[in-house]
């Protein structure tokens, strides 16, 4: 089997790609315009990887569209600071480049497996959030924050049109703030990392405040990688069945902690490690204000909390990992491997 990654050294790329490389005979490629996550897959006969941007390189990706069995396009701006800072980019790259993904794989007659996001179901009151039943509640246009939401959800309702009228094979899946090794490079001091996790992180490292939006009082349910590809790898597998036309949540409701907790934890655990004790000890957590934090355009919600019943049933999956081993796994990465040379020397001990 051949399948097509755009986005290949992304988090869900490249962590899907040792999967299928370590335990499968399946082909994959990929395409990226770095290879920074990638070191585990390049060097391997069965990745293909080519250096490149899906909205140039349009020729490659529509010959191995053709060429390949699954197509999983990644490619996509997930940081909230960027939604607001730069919506029309936002909407270029989420809903426009990918909408030609789309078109080719109606044309070729492919399975495309998509990546849409637990954001779609934006202020919705439910809980859980279900993928049939849960109105998708977004926010008035001037709070821009909500143009990553709008741009998955039209691509989400589109997919689902081609697969009733054009018979387009697919797979929708929304991952619910998906934790672990390689999340996010830890080698940079700028604010607004896509993911809230590796940004508390590198908080810590580089003796930073934690800033907690608005108290840090809302809610998220974090999902391990490994879980995460645990449930990609069956829709591979299931996908002319099971898995097709079906929209899964894929997320651990029982990791459901505020961002407050989170980073409570967070300094908990790095104080565990002797060489950065100094700097957890000494990180303050304080609250800013949303309109400060990512500027009059943000909005935010209460608490997002996925039904897996769907995944339950068609899949047989079920997240077995908790939030505790995922943090201590993301660590180990990190500190063990990554940062010492981004860490000044004076701040740190080993007492």
């Amino acid at each position: 089997m051949k399948i097509l990654i755009l986005g290949v050294n992304g988090f869900i790329g490249s962590s899907l790609s040792e999967r299928i490389l370590n335990t499968r005979d399946w082909h994959v490629y990929g395409m990226d315009i770095e290879t920074s996550k990638l070191d585990g897959c390049l060097h391997h006969d069965r990745f293909h990887f080519v250096e490149g941007d899906i909205t140039i390189n349009q020729d490659w990706v529509k010959y191995h569209i053709k060429q390949c069995d699954v197509v999983i396009p990644l490619v996509a701006i997930a940081n909230p600071s960027v939604y607001i800072s730069d919506p029309i980019h936002v909407f270029e790259l989420d809903f426009e480049a990918n909408l030609e993904i789309i078109r080719q794989c109606v044309a070729y007659k492919k399975h495309i497996i998509f990546p849409s996001t637990s954001e779609v179901y934006g202020m919705s009151p439910d809980i859980p959030f279900d993928e049939h039943h849960s109105n998708l509640v977004l926010g008035p246009i001037h709070k821009q924050r909500w143009i990553y939401a709008c741009s998955k959800q039209l691509i989400d309702r589109l997919i689902f049109a081609y697969g009733e009228k054009q018979n387009l094979n697919y797979t929708l899946f929304r991952p619910f703030n998906w934790i672990g090794p390689k999340l996010d490079s830890l080698s940079s001091q700028k604010e607004g990392s896509p993911r809230v996790l590796t940004q508390f992180i590198s908080n810590i490292l580089y003796d930073q405040q934690i800033q907690l939006v608005d108290g840090g009082l809302q809610r998220r349910c974090f999902t391990d990688i490994d879980d995460g590809i645990d449930a990609l790898m069956t829709i591979i597998e299931r996908r002319d069945v099971e898995a097709n036309r079906q929209i899964f949540n894929l997320g651990n409701p029982h990791n459901d902690l505020s961002i407050k907790e989170l980073a409570e934890l967070l300094v908990k655990h790095v104080s565990q490690y002797p060489m950065y004790r100094t700097l957890a000890e000494k990180t303050q957590i304080i609250s800013v204000s949303a309109e400060d934090y990512y500027g009059k355009g943000y909005q935010d919600v209460a608490s997002r909390v996925p039904s897996i019943h769907l995944a339950q049933q068609y899949l047989d999956w079920e997240p077995t990992l908790t939030m505790e081993q995922s943090i201590k796994k993301t660590l180990d990465y990190h500190l063990n491997h990554s940062v010492h040379q981004f860490v000044p020397e004076k701040l740190c001990s080993t007492n």
